[in-house]
Order: C-alpha cells, then sequence, then structure tokens
C-alpha cells in the first residue's frame, strides 16, 4: 500500500464542526457521515489543509496548526457552543500517527505512470454515486468532492488519454442515503421490502437506505458524464418475487435541472418467481428477468456485460469479453 503525500487529512476539528453543523441546521440538514470530509474539502481550496506529507515535519504540523486551530476553535466555541481543541494535543496525536503513516508514504504518481509505462493493469474505484458529485449531483444534497469518473484523472495524476475504459455500477434498483431528492422512491411497504430483501443500510452510518425503482433517464444521465463503456448490474436477485416491476423511463418535461420537480413516467415488466442466486449463466436466468436486463440496457445506452446475482463473489454472471478479459 501507497500512500500519497499531497493528500488531505481530516482531522479532529473537521469532525467536530460536521457534527455541530449537522445538529445545528435541524431540519435543513444534507444528512453528512459526520466523519469530516466536507470542512476537510473547504481548507483543501481554502489552502489552509493538512496534508499527509505535513504529519511527517512535526515543526511543519505545529505551525500549520498553531495558525489553524485557533480559528477552528472560534467557530467551535463561539458558533456552535461545543469544546475547544488543544495544539499540543493534537500535535502530539497526528505526530505519531505521522510515524505510523512514514513508510507507506511516496510519489504515488510517479509509481502509477512506472506501472502504465511498463504495460501493467491500474483500476480506479470510485467512491459515491455520480448524482453525489459536487458538481454533477443533486445539490446541495451532495458529497464535497467530484464522485465521477472523470476525477480519477485529477485524483491521481493520470491523464484521460490513459483511461481504456469506465465501467458504471448500478443496483437493478435506486437506493439512496440521507436527504435530497429521489423521483422514484417507494416510501411504502414496497420501499420496505426493497430494504429488507437487499438489506439496505448505509456502509459508514448504518442508516436505512431510501429504495425506490430503476431510474433510466438518471442512469441515461449518469452515462453521459461518467463516459460510461460498459454497465455491471448489482442485486438482480433483490428483485425475485415482485409480480410488476416498475421503471422510470422519462420525465414529463424533460430531465430537470432539480429533481426535487420530476415527475417520473413508467413502464412496467413482469417479474418473475424463480430463485436466481444459483444462475450462472446468461440462458439460466428466467424469461421475465432476461426481458427487464435487456430493457434496461436498452434504454441506457450501454451494454450490460457483469450481473450480480447474490452477495458471493462466485455469484456472477458474464456477458460480452470485458470482464473475462480482465
Amino acid at each position: 500500500m501507497l500512500i500519497s503525500g499531497q493528500a488531505h487529512v481530516i482531522m479532529p476539528y473537521h469532525t467536530a464542526l460536521d457534527n455541530l453543523r449537522e445538529v445545528a441546521a435541524g431540519a435543513w440538514k444534507i444528512g453528512t457521515t459526520g466523519r469530516g470530509i466536507g470542512p476537510t474539502y473547504e481548507d483543501k481550496v481554502g489552502r489552509r489543509g493538512v496534508r499527509v506529507a505535513d504529519l511527517l515535519d512535526p515543526k511543519r504540523l505545529r505551525a500549520r496548526l498553531e495558525e489553524v486551530i485557533p480559528e477552528k476553535n472560534r467557530m467551535i466555541v463561539e458558533w456552535f457552543h461545543g469544546v475547544p481543541l488543544d495544539v499540543d494535543a493534537v500535535v502530539a496525536e497526528y505526530t505519531a500517527l505521522g510515524d505510523k503513516l512514514r513508510p507507506f508514504v511516496a510519489d504515488t504518481v510517479a509509481f502509477l505512470h512506472q506501472v502504465r509505462r511498463s504495460g501493467g493493469n491500474i483500476l480506479f474505484e470510485g467512491a459515491q454515486g455520480a448524482f453525489l458529485d459536487v458538481d454533477h449531483g443533486t445539490y446541495p444534497y451532495v458529497t464535497s468532492s467530484n464522485t465521477i469518473a472523470g476525477s480519477a484523472c485529477t485524483g491521481t495524476g493520470v491523464g484521460p488519454t490513459a483511461i481504456d475504459e469506465v465501467i458504471g455500477i448500478a443496483k437493478a434498483y435506486t437506493t439512496r442515503v440521507g436527504s435530497g431528492p429521489f423521483p422514484t422512491e417507494e416510501t411504502g411497504e414496497i420501499g420496505e421490502k426493497l430494504r429488507t430483501i437487499g438489506r439496505e443500510f448505509g456502509a459508514t452510518t448504518g442508516r436505512p437506505r431510501r429504495c425506490g425503482w430503476f431510474d433510466a433517464p438518471l442512469m441515461r444521465h449518469s452515462a453521459d458524464i461518467n463516459g460510461l463503456t460498459r454497465l455491471a448490474l448489482m442485486k438482480l436477485d433483490v428483485l425475485s418475487g415482485f409480480e410488476r416491476i416498475p421503471v422510470a423511463v422519462s420525465y414529463r418535461g424533460g430531465f430537470p435541472v432539480s429533481l426535487g420537480d420530476a415527475e417520473p413516467v413508467y413502464e412496467e415488466f413482469p417479474g418473475w418467481t424463480e430463485d436466481i442466486t444459483g444462475c450462472r449463466r446468461w440462458e439460466d436466468l428466467p424469461e421475465n428477468c432476461r426481458a427487464y436486463v435487456d430493457r434496461l440496457q436498452a434504454l441506457v445506452g450501454v451494454p450490460i456485460e457483469l450481473i450480480s446475482v447474490g452477495p458471493g463473489r462466485e455469484q456472477t454472471i458474464l456477458r460480452g469479453d470485458l470482464f473475462p478479459r480482465l
């Protein structure tokens, strides 16, 4: 494992401010994870962030924290009536963490280009969904960074001409954690059924995810802004047992700037009752199930080449030539 010295560090004042702001916002809260990510990005853009390289230099770390912590303490105490932080304690804690990280800190940009020039494969994995992107997502109910595929280039220092494939990952239905617009959400018995069968709870917070039907307009837009070349469809097995499966195929009035005003137009598909968790080939899936996947592929305009029918690694159906080759 290698860690870039340029990576920004979440500090204790970031998590404190994140949680204090959410409490103060009340009904207007965004629904953050409370891990301090937003305030960390604020400091990054404001040129007052602490980077991994700073943890390796106690003098530089102290100088930065003596500049930043008094300002943060004023915000914590005067604005939110929280508990102030002690500079010496934070310096000691993060200097020790820097010593632990030191063996892993490297020039990750040089390493990646060395692998690229030698003909090796590099896989970048993005976190969070396209509509949590700070520019292209359901603002302000978004994360604090760019989560679309293009940000892999800015984050790693690998140029866009080096990217061969962009593989999207989508569920066979739609979920969301936290606040924000969700046009195809099912808030009643059906939403609870999807949540229970799919075990839809946030990976970081454990919060129940909001659930609803597949949204083809959103997925088409996601395919466009990410430049998707292939699509992996997850959790198809969760839909087994539904008599009818609606899919949003368009919005009345076209794709809206604000999804909060969106009115989806649905197309219904016959469901299937068979247990598909043991299927390993495309031909093994029930006819209605295959028809559903084919229709999603046509609506999104991107080939679906991997299908998940269960949580196990072996519960995967491959179509096309990309995934076996990789």
